[in-house]
């Protein structure tokens, strides 16, 4: 027992459980998840969605993790053999450390300051980097397995990650401009009084439209094509390695919902001042505000039809990029000459 306790103590075990206390809901988040989106898109259709395995259905994403577990895994004989496995793993570890700086709470019982793994200066180019990466599992996958349609899916969607990042990276730095630093636990304190949604409403909605293309979500799931290209960069996988690109794509909805959590929704404050608002844990309304978003996934993906492919570029590069690099001139004008900007 001392020698838990010790271990508890020192820095190395306080940050491992500290890991743990975030990645283990993460993923048990992720997996059910998928059984949300399976019985809100049933309900959409009018059937049942799953409701056998368990009460309601609710020990179906446990039983499809043992099937996937226990089933074969084929290397395509003419694929690349390390590339091909080491793709799904990459997409997995970068959808799970880019949550390493997003701050889900603020003091209470664990920390005085905010509850993130690593409170560092520069949180925003740390995700900047991450998502900037996630294109090269999918570009892997895709070249290694050395078959037509997944090299298809993998081109469409390294051209369609790129195309939205770079309006994304605009409507970042809109807020930044306005927070004055590159810390999220600060862009999160900034809108103490005011969410950035309401100043920034416009660059909200790009900023969601944005986050379902950089995911491959309906409408904008064209690297997966089923009508065209069947499964896209993933149509060689199986078992455990299609269950990594499967973890990985939900783990980075779930990012890009509390990355705009943090950006627009004010993080982990309450929606008004009300005392019995502000008793209820931060922690509590950065879980249900990434929820709300997470279901208006699901909602567009019940209802919305798929774009084609030409007018998924023309959406990203005439109209997105145009008006996020007028709002970031815009909001540093405004900023300027009423004497507004921070740290000034």
């Amino acid at each position: 027992m001392v020698d838990i306790v010790k271990f508890l103590i020192n820095p190395f075990g306080t940050m491992l459980g500290g890991i743990l206390m975030l990645l283990v809901p993460i993923l048990i988040g992720v997996a059910y998840y998928t059984y949300a989106e399976r019985r809100v898109i049933a309900a959409a259709q009018l059937r049942k969605g799953p409701n056998v395995v368990g009460p309601f259905g609710l020990l179906q994403p446990f039983a499809d993790a043992v099937k996937l577990l226990f089933k074969e895994t084929i290397v395509p004989s003419g694929s690349s053999r390390l590339v091909f496995i080491l793709a799904p793993m990459l997409t997995f570890v970068l959808a799970m450390v880019a949550w390493a700086v997003i701050p889900v709470g603020e003091g209470g019982w664990f920390a005085e300051g905010p509850w993130v793994i690593a409170d560092i200066n520069v949180g925003v180019l740390y995700l900047f980097a991450i998502s900037s990466m996630g294109v090269y599992g999918i570009i892997m996958a895709g070249w290694a397995s050395n078959s037509k349609y997944p090299f298809i899916g993998a081109l469409r969607s390294a051209a369609q990650m790129v195309s939205y990042e770079v309006s994304m990276g605009l409507i970042i730095v809109s807020i930044i401009v306005c927070v004055g630093s590159f810390n999220l636990a600060d862009v999160v304190r900034a809108q103490q009084g005011l969410w950035y949604i309401i100043p920034h409403f416009p660059l909200f909605i790009v900023f969601f439209i944005s986050i379902l293309a950089e995911t491959n979500r309906a409408p904008f799931d064209l690297p997966e094509g089923e009508s065209e290209i069947v499964a896209g960069f993933f149509l060689e996988y199986s078992s455990m390695s299609f269950a990594l690109f499967f973890l990985g794509e939900y783990a980075n909805m779930l990012l890009m919902c509390a990355i705009t959590t943090v950006l627009f929704l004010g993080g982990w404050y309450a929606p008004f001042d009300v005392a019995w608002l502000t008793w209820i844990p931060g922690v509590v309304w950065f879980v249900l505000k990434v929820c709300v978003l997470a279901f208006v996934f699901l909602w567009v993906r019940a209802t919305v039809p798929r774009y084609r492919y030409d007018q998924l570029m023309r959406l990203g590069w005439k109209i997105f990029l145009p008006f996020t690099l007028f709002w970031v001139i815009a909001t540093a004008g405004v900023l300027v000459a009423f004497g507004w900007l921070p740290n000034a």
